[in-house]
């Protein structure tokens, strides 16, 4: 069998002349929903209420001894402060349990929805396999999320969220600890003395001051050893090919390449995650691009070192010493050569632990998975797209009208399947550079997968089951002439080469065409096919295409008040006068079929449609 063909985002510019008249309202609160310690870190992820389903698709398991029916289940494998989980207690059900083996993990992740781990628990696909599809969120209890699969947790639709900044001053501050420890020989001075011993002359250190420091990894944690090295009058040098260029040399760092750092730096800092790209980064064969007499710390991840290779250089001079705080394994054999060496300074994994780190922590986390499990916005997702706070606010509502146009969309194909060409219209004055558009296109996929995937589908799997599905996505950009005051005029999605159960949904272009545009805040739809109409998208709608005469409004408007069917807005939309019309109605309650088939009787009825929102 083939493979599907990856989903893409294209994007086209183009100008064009048309006037921008809507005026933008702003945004409601209870639609942001954002908690205020979320709101000053500043960004916020596309998770939103898409980010775990009302109602779990997984059946339904017998709750835990003790358990309130209808409050969440959330599963605490590792120790957390107790402020964090009084939060969470505050709204699930929690179970700590610690030190679980795979096997019990397994056992119990059927019967969570969250699961709160630190970095000593492994959660990968087997757990999301296990979970039955129940577990919505998981969250790390510090920032690195190597133990966790991400890919697996995207494709069962759960939500990874982690705590970036709580214990970011922790971790710099025992760096920079592990630094000056080393470079004095504290550890080594203190057991000789407490060993009975007066060794003044075997202890001399060495300065820091005008020393070159190497950051590997300038992002919080390391930008923030870049500043306390500084403050020790040392000259800073980082490598990352990631990092903003303007914000290192606002701290008085310069970016260099790897070769540079490694053969420059007197002191060499490691703060990366561990991926395929930096497991064992540095190697015999870094090594003996060192300066010789080199000083190691790594706080951050024990797998972006070779121990052996890094013993070998200890031994042979390369490296003066080393002083780190994570291992490959943890915790290291008893008789490690690494741990033992006497040029070595090692602590048990404590970059994080100080006492307001440890509750800022579980603040932050339990914070985070309460809010994903509530819908809010998770500010600190890593599997679903990331977006400013200004951004997001200002695009609240056209991510509504985002989503409403992909499910409506879909819904008017024949069959709702065999889609494999999306493109998406997104028409503004702003230049391309001013809009961010990957939250809106990641509803547009919701929109336009849910209703036709066996799976529940939100915003972090949402990408990955349109390219199973082979469906290629396409943007384009129209940049139109004037005042920018809303960020964008109109958003199309087009659907090529499918045909319609609404054949009027077919534009000149022979697409299925929808096109939305917000006003006052509330998203409208404003053309179907090449017929123009303005209705809300709220509720449910009726499209119907009838010949151009008089009494079409009332013999539809009498069918559904003989049903008793609201009507909550209507619209009509025309090419040209007495020719054919949409007719575009909105109703609250879904009508039976037989009201349906009576609608489609009317005689001057040609077709016509029914359409979830």
């Amino acid at each position: 069998m083939a493979a599907p063909s990856q989903t893409t985002a294209t994007t086209t510019h183009h100008r064009v002349l048309l006037p921008s008249h809507h005026h933008h309202r702003a945004v409601p609160p209870s639609l942001l929903r954002l908690p205020l310690r979320a709101a000053r870190r500043g960004r916020l992820s596309a998770a939103a209420a898409a980010a775990a389903p009302a109602a779990s698709t997984a059946a339904p398991s017998e709750p835990a001894a003790g358990a309130v029916p209808g409050k969440p289940t959330v599963l605490v494998a590792e120790k957390l402060g107790a402020a964090g989980l009084e939060l969470l207690r505050g709204f699930a059900n929690v179970d700590c349990s610690y030190g679980l083996s795979p096997e019990e993990l397994r056992a119990k992740i059927p019967l969570c929805d969250a699961l709160i781990v630190r970095s000593g628990t492994k959660v990968g696909r087997d757990v999301f396999e296990a979970s039955g599809g129940r577990l919505r969120v998981v969250g790390r209890a510090g920032v690195g999320i190597d133990n966790v699969d991400l890919a697996a947790a995207t494709e069962h639709g759960c939500l990874v969220v982690n705590a970036p900044t709580a214990n970011t001053v922790a971790a710099a501050e025992h760096g920079i600890a592990l630094l000056t420890a080393m470079s004095r020989n504290i550890a080594q001075a203190d057991a000789s003395l407490k060993a009975g011993k007066w060794q003044r002359n075997k202890y001399v250190g060495v300065s820091l001051v005008g020393k070159t420091l190497a950051i590997l990894g300038f992002g919080k944690v390391g930008s923030e050893v870049a500043r306390r090295a500084k403050g020790l009058g040392m000259h800073v040098i980082a490598h990352d090919p990631y990092a903003s260029a303007d914000r290192a040399h606002a701290i008085g760092v310069e970016l260099v390449s790897m070769e540079d750092a490694l053969t420059t730096a007197d002191f060499i800092s490691l703060h990366m995650p561990l991926t395929p790209a930096t497991n064992k980064m540095l190697n015999d064969e870094t090594f003996a691009k060192m300066k010789k007499g080199v000083r190691i710390i790594n706080v951050a991840r024990g797998g972006v070192i070779d121990e052996d290779a890094l013993v070998r250089a200890l031994d042979s001079g390369i490296v003066a010493q080393a002083a780190l705080d994570v291992f490959t394994k943890e915790p290291p054999a008893p008789d490690s050569k690494l741990v033992l060496h006497e040029n070595v300074t090692v602590t048990p994994h404590l970059g994080a632990s100080t006492v307001e780190a440890q509750e800022g922590v579980a603040i932050e986390i339990a914070e985070a998975v309460i809010g994903a499990l509530k819908g809010e916005l998770a500010a600190s997702a890593v599997n679903a797209p990331m977006v400013p706070a200004e951004v997001l606010s200002e695009l609240a509502p056209y991510v509504v009208l985002a989503e409403k146009l992909g499910r409506l969309a879909v819904q008017l194909v024949a069959g709702g399947g065999g889609i494999k060409s999306v493109k998406v219209t997104y028409a503004s004055a702003r230049a391309p550079d001013d809009l961010d558009t990957r939250l809106l296109r990641a509803m547009i996929t919701k929109g336009l997968i849910e209703p036709i995937s066996s799976v529940f589908v939100n915003l972090v799997n949402a990408d990955f089951t349109a390219k199973q599905r082979g469906v290629r996505i396409t943007e384009e950009r129209i940049l139109l002439d004037g005042s920018p005051e809303t960020p964008i005029d109109y958003i199309q999605v087009h659907i090529a080469h499918v045909e319609s159960k609404f054949p009027s949904a077919i534009s000149e272009s022979g697409e299925i065409t929808v096109e939305g545009k917000v006003k006052d805040g509330i998203p409208h739809l404003t053309k179907v096919g090449s017929f123009q109409v303005d209705v809300s998208l709220e509720g449910s709608l009726i499209l119907c295409r009838q010949v151009d005469q008089p009494g079409m409004i009332g013999a539809v408007g009498s069918v559904l008040g003989e049903e008793n069917v609201n009507v909550s807005f209507m619209s009509v939309g025309r090419i040209a006068p007495r020719k054919h019309a949409v007719m575009a109605i909105g109703v609250d309650e879904e009508p039976k079929k037989s009201t349906l088939t009576k609608i489609g009787e009317i005689p001057a009825i040609e077709e016509f449609v029914f359409l979830k929102l």
